[in-house]
C-alpha cells in the first residue's frame, strides 16, 4: 500500500498579482502542499522567483507543524548551484527543498550564495545538509535520468542521506506548455516497486485526464498547476485527483 495522496497545486500557474490570497485560497481549498517552482535561468533557461517571493507567501500559509502536514512548501529547486541556497530557503519558509540529481553532481559545495568552493558536492551530501538545517529533502530526475542512478541513494543505510521523497519529471523541467510523458511512469513504478512506504511526486502535464495514469503507475504526490489553478472549480479537480490517487493505495487498478 502507498502512502495517502499529497495533492500540491503549482503556484507558478497563480495569479502573480494577487498570489498570497491565491495559495491561501488553495489551501482551504483541499491542497495539501503548496509546490514551488524556483529556476535560475542557468539549470533551466527560465527563471522564476526567489526566497523573497517564498517569505511572502509564507506569510499567507501557516507553516505546518509536523513533516508533510497541511500547508508544506515543497520547493522544486531547478538551480544550478543547489547547496548555496538551502538556508535562505530554510529562512523563507521552505518546508521540503527537492533538488535536482543532475545538478547535485556537477555544482559545488559552497553553502551560501556569496561562497566559492572548488570541492564537488554530491546526492547524499546535499541530502545530509538539508536535514540538518531541519527540512526534508526530495530528490529530482529529469526525463534523460535513468531511474537507476536513485539505488544507491535509496539504500543508503545512513538515515540523514537518505530522501524524503523522489520526484519524477513527466515534463523537461523549465519548459511551459509541455504534454505529460507518460514515458516517464515506468521510473514510478520501480520505485514504488522497492520503496512502497516512500513518498513519490510526479510533476508535469498532470490533470483529470492523466491523473489515473500516473496514479497506476505508483505516484502520491501531485503536482498540477494550470489544471487547479485554471479550474472554475479548484476545490473538485483537487478532490478528483485525490480520489484517483486513494482508490489506487491497494495496489490494484480501478
Amino acid at each position: 500500500m502507498s502512502p495517502p495522496a499529497i495533492i500540491a497545486p503549482s503556484i507558478l500557474s497563480a495569479d502573480f498579482a494577487a498570489l498570497g490570497a491565491a495559495c491561501s485560497d488553495t489551501i482551504r481549498n483541499g491542497a495539501n502542499w503548496l509546490h514551488i517552482d524556483i529556476m535560475d535561468g542557468h539549470f533551466v533557461p527560465n527563471m522564476t522567483f526567489g526566497a523573497p517571493v517564498v517569505t511572502k507567501v509564507r506569510s499567507h500559509v501557516e507553516r505546518p507543524t509536523t513533516a508533510n502536514g497541511k500547508g508544506t512548501f515543497d520547493c522544486h529547486m531547478m538551480i544550478a548551484e543547489c547547496k548555496k541556497w538551502v538556508k535562505e530557503f530554510q529562512k523563507a519558509g521552505c518546508d521540503l527543498y527537492c533538488f535536482h540529481y543532475e545538478a547535485a553532481v556537477t555544482s559545488t559545495a559552497a553553502e551560501n550564495p556569496a561562497d566559492h568552493s572548488d570541492r564537488k558536492t554530491s546526492p547524499k551530501e546535499m541530502i545530509r545538509y538539508i536535514h540538518e538545517q531541519k527540512m526534508q529533502a526530495g530528490i529530482a530526475l529529469k526525463p534523460e535520468t535513468p531511474v537507476d542512478v536513485l539505488w544507491e541513494i535509496l539504500e543508503n543505510t545512513d538515515e540523514l542521506e537518505v530522501p524524503d521523497m523522489v520526484l519524477i519529471m513527466t515534463v523537461h523541467p523549465g519548459f511551459g506548455g509541455q504534454k505529460f510523458m507518460a514515458s516517464e511512469l515506468p521510473k514510478v513504478k520501480a520505485v514504488r516497486e522497492r520503496y512502497p512506504d516512500l513518498n513519490i511526486e510526479v510533476d508535469g502535464g498532470i490533470s483529470e485526464s492523466t491523473i489515473d495514469q500516473a496514479a497506476d503507475a505508483g505516484a502520491n504526490v501531485i503536482v498540477a498547476g494550470s489544471a487547479v489553478f485554471g479550474a472554475k472549480d479548484p476545490a473538485d479537480v483537487i478532490s478528483k485527483l485525490r480520489q484517483s490517487v486513494d482508490k489506487r493505495k491497494g495496489g490494484g487498478k480501478i
